[in-house]
């Protein structure tokens, strides 16, 4: 079971070579972390000047080297993810040796596919390069509010028309499989009408979302795009009265799976950022989202930073099974469809 749980889990951590990385390698080998999330920056740590400090990525070369690293220790391989968007969201930037990369924003006005995904390969290549397997995009939230900070503000999103975002989205997650590198659709149930960021708190979208909101996620589920979707923190009375998506049994279960047929992996927002942390404890937030239907938990580390999150998560699920808050069953159901995804990763997992 603990095993299982470790699998469960999408972990940020410290260290940029193999001497410093001693707390991940700790978190692999005891407690089966099944995935990690790599970041440029360290937003909890600070050099001289007051910015952030370096955390994960040097050079091409460093983060092969770290990347193998990891893979060499970890019990079963790993996923190894990073949110390399293009444009402003981009971890592999050009000031580490990278290959520079545009917005979704720039693709959806050049609205030609061919490109799209042409700069989703070249992507793709970079990630493969340096033995990424994961890539949390594409976002597919719609241009829907001009006042967004975290979407429209950052030029995240391909179009305001849903079936251009679609036809997009499509092409990115096909670049990226011709390199044997998953993708993951972002954020459902839709993030782009949202007039405030969830990284700062709670996120109410309940006077603004539309249901065409929903057409990207499920073009892409109906023609087998679909590696994985990572789940919004808004909360949206209209489709949960208590609870925002990420801990809402009626959006994840309800609405993606039974409704759109989804039956990949669901991966959660960061459980640090301020929506979910600062208005639900860790047990009750984490439990939540298991019986919501969240199959990975992401716990960037990097918003605050707990040397100990990951023993601290697989012993409060273990408990919510021992005491039945969360049936055995749903572990295994995740359990299969991380594992399942590995293997579309082409990873060699034991049969």
């Amino acid at each position: 079971m603990r095993e299982k749980i470790g699998q469960m889990l999408l972990l940020g951590f410290r260290g940029r070579t193999a001497a410093d990385t001693a707390l991940i390698v700790r978190d692999l080998r005891e407690h089966a972390v099944g995935s990690v999330i790599l970041f440029d920056l360290d937003m909890t740590s600070t050099i001289d000047s007051g910015a952030p400090g370096r955390r994960n990525i040097e050079s091409p070369a460093q983060l092969r080297a770290l990347v193998a690293h990891l893979q060499a220790q970890a019990r079963l391989p790993l996923l190894v993810a990073i949110d390399q968007e293009g444009g402003r969201v981009n971890r592999l930037k050009p000031a580490y040796g990278f290959p520079e990369t545009i917005s979704a924003e720039e693709l959806g006005q050049r609205d030609d596919l061919a490109f799209t995904r042409a700069q989703s390969e070249a992507t793709a290549r970079t990630l493969a390069a340096a033995g990424i397997n994961f890539n949390l995009a594409p976002v597919v939230d719609l241009d829907a509010n001009p006042d967004n900070p975290i979407i429209k503000g950052k030029r995240r999103s391909f179009a305001a028309d849903p079936e251009k975002v679609a036809r997009h989205a499509a092409e990115w997650v096909r670049g990226h499989r011709a390199h044997g590198v998953l993708s993951c659709a972002k954020h459902f149930p839709g993030h782009g009408s949202a007039a405030g960021d969830t990284h700062l708190g709670l996120v109410d979208v309940t006077a603004t979302w539309h249901e065409r909101e929903l057409t990207p996620f499920r073009r892409l589920i109906e023609a087998g795009l679909g590696d994985a979707l990572m789940s919004a923190h808004v909360f949206n009375a209209r489709l949960d009265p208590a609870l925002p998506a990420t801990l809402s049994r009626a959006v994840i279960t309800d609405l993606l799976r039974n409704q759109l047929g989804f039956r990949g992996v669901v991966l959660s927002d960061d459980m640090e950022m301020k929506a979910i942390s600062a208005h639900y404890g860790l047990e009750k937030a984490v439990v939540s989202a298991v019986n919501a239907g969240v199959d990975l938990l992401c716990f960037g580390n990097n918003m605050s930073y707990d040397p100990d999150i990951a023993p601290k998560v697989v012993a409060l699920i273990e408990r919510a099974v021992a005491d039945g808050r969360i049936a055995a069953a749903r572990i295994d159901e995740s359990c299969a469809r991380v594992l399942a995804l590995k293997r579309g990763a082409g990873l060699p997992l034991p049969s």
